[in-house]
């Protein structure tokens, strides 16, 4: 059984939506996301729109992202204001999910939503805030990707999993060095539900958020 990995940036799982670097080649790359990381924003972060418009023409583009907010290694807040809004709308005209990086920087989220009345869903990856922060975001359109904060006893992500809608979840390995078989597993314990039907529950998820489909 293949396992949906929504977020890594390791090329070894086919079945998996690999972090493309927006400069990265893309031709052995079967599922890929690419976005203007806070991290790398810089003042001319229009100049690269272009690229990343492009790259998202591309049918194997399933999401744009990371994107985000970050209030601790990323540039000042207007630029990661307005260059997330401009990947949110890119993301929203090509009917793909965005791929959300989020650090000290709840607020900013809130905020766009807020200012916002359209937009695409966000799927907040290697969740592990406290549960009532979620639970903030579920009148909008928003999923929480799992990652490994789910192998660590008593984690706000264990406790957020129990509560989540189940059509809100995906699991990831991000940058880790787990497979994904390891993040399904700990989540089926923690669910007390079968991986199969985990995997089943994760591609529904999918396929009901984005034109852009996954099959097994």
């Amino acid at each position: 059984m293949n396992l949906f990995d929504i977020h890594t940036h390791s090329t070894s799982n086919k079945f998996a939506i690999f972090n493309l670097e927006i400069d990265f080649p893309v031709e052995s790359i079967s599922y890929f996301s690419t976005g203007l990381h806070p991290w790398n924003l810089e003042v001319n972060w229009q100049e690269h729109l272009p690229k990343l418009q492009a790259l998202a023409k591309d049918e194997r583009c399933m999401a744009i992202g990371e994107a985000g907010f970050d209030r601790i290694w990323g540039p000042d807040n207007y630029v990661q204001k307005e260059a997330f809004s401009a990947q949110a709308k890119l993301a929203l005209e090509t009917g793909i999910p965005l791929i959300l990086h989020l650090v000290k920087a709840h607020d900013m989220l809130l905020e766009y939503f807020k200012n916002e009345e359209k937009t695409p869903t966000i799927i907040c990856h290697g969740f592990n805030l406290k549960p009532h922060l979620a639970e903030q975001l579920l009148q909008f359109p928003v999923c929480f990707s799992f990652g490994k904060a789910l192998k660590q006893e008593g984690s706000n992500a264990a406790a957020w999993l129990k509560k989540c809608p189940a059509d809100r979840y995906f699991f990831e390995t991000d940058d880790s060095d787990l497979s994904i078989d390891s993040i399904f597993n700990a989540a089926s314990v923690i669910l007390d539900r079968p991986v199969e039907e985990l995997s089943n529950q994760v591609i529904s998820n999918w396929n009901r958020i984005s034109k852009r489909k996954i099959y097994e």
